[in-house]
């Protein structure tokens, strides 16, 4: 696959496949967002929000949640908020979602599985404790209130930043705010 990936890439580079994506980098709508992976969100999101290439920083992560106050989702939105200007941040989870039925046993028996040691399991488990590491949340609308919460009670984000929470229907793109 990734062999395939890189013939399109050259030929993409050599027709100018790029020139209507050209952009600065900084988010033109002052805007970050932060989503779920889901490959069904990868084009829907964007489009059914009216972004353009350029609009916003969209930081995609598994179930659109924040694990832990210091963790990768946070340090994005810090250098969006202080290196890049946001002003404004939308928490977008979706319908659907397989954070929903994520249990950190099955997946410590699918590492099993795949050859994961239990060396390895104890080892990960003096970084991160595993059972809250990868369960997943039961409720959707309660998940994006905590992310919300997370976000505006956060030290290190500023008080004037507007944070606001969504579910996106994951077939039709209808947002639906959380209060």
């Amino acid at each position: 696959m990734i062999e395939q990936i890189l013939a399109y890439n050259k030929r993409f580079v050599a027709v100018k496949g790029y020139e209507p994506f050209i952009t600065s980098g900084q988010p033109d709508m002052k805007l970050a967002i932060v989503s779920c992976m889901d490959t069904r969100l990868t084009k829907l999101l964007p489009n059914a929000l009216g972004l353009r290439n350029g609009d916003a920083k969209i930081i995609k992560v598994a179930g659109g949640t924040i694990l832990t106050p210091y963790d990768a989702v946070i340090r994005s939105l810090l250098v969006a908020i202080y290196e890049l200007g946001c002003q404004e941040i939308m928490i977008i989870h979706h319908s659907g979602c397989g954070a929903c039925h994520m249990n950190a046993a099955h997946f410590l028996h699918l590492m099993h599985d795949r050859g994961i040691t239990d060396e390895a399991i104890q080892e990960a488990n003096k970084h991160v404790n595993l059972n809250e590491y990868l369960d997943g949340f039961h409720d959707t609308e309660a998940s994006v209130r905590r992310t919300v919460a997370t976000v505006q009670q956060h030290p290190l984000i500023p008080k004037d930043i507007v944070v606001r929470g969504f579910i996106i229907d994951s077939r039709t793109g209808e947002l639906t705010p959380v209060d």
